[in-house]
């Protein structure tokens, strides 16, 4: 099968990516979209359909001038990762929503981890400590 678009090849690594991953109230999952402009995270469970948690590059306080690089993407991931927090979410599970894991998407992925949060990837669990 031959894939014809860029969006196509995206959408099947995605799907292939969720296979694996399921998000818990307890374990939610991490999930980052990246708009040609900002870049958005929801820590969504995936049991109730709920989104838990949400931050993107567009709401106040985030410089707008530096809306498409690494810097602006820093911001979303300490945001996220504040609210997790708050809500007692430790860990959680980093769907990459079939992004390279590279760039904005992994300056987010590295504010989250800075700010203490704990993120495991694909279907492996997470190490408790």
């Amino acid at each position: 099968m031959r894939v014809r678009t860029r969006l196509e090849a995206r959408r099947r690594i995605k799907y292939r990516i969720r296979k694996k991953l399921s998000g818990t109230k307890e374990v939610p999952r991490l999930c980052v979209y990246r708009s040609l402009k900002h870049i958005y995270a929801q820590m969504i469970d995936d049991e109730a359909s709920q989104t838990l948690v949400s931050a993107a590059s567009v709401e106040k306080g985030v410089p707008t001038e530096n809306g498409q690089n690494k810097q602006a993407a820093i911001v979303p991931g300490k945001t996220i990762a504040r609210r997790a927090m708050d809500m007692r979410i430790e860990r959680a599970l980093f769907d990459r929503n079939g992004f390279k894991f590279h760039g904005r998407v992994k300056a987010l992925a590295e504010a989250v981890r800075e700010s203490g949060l704990k993120l495991g990837k694909g279907a492996r669990p997470l190490k408790s400590s």
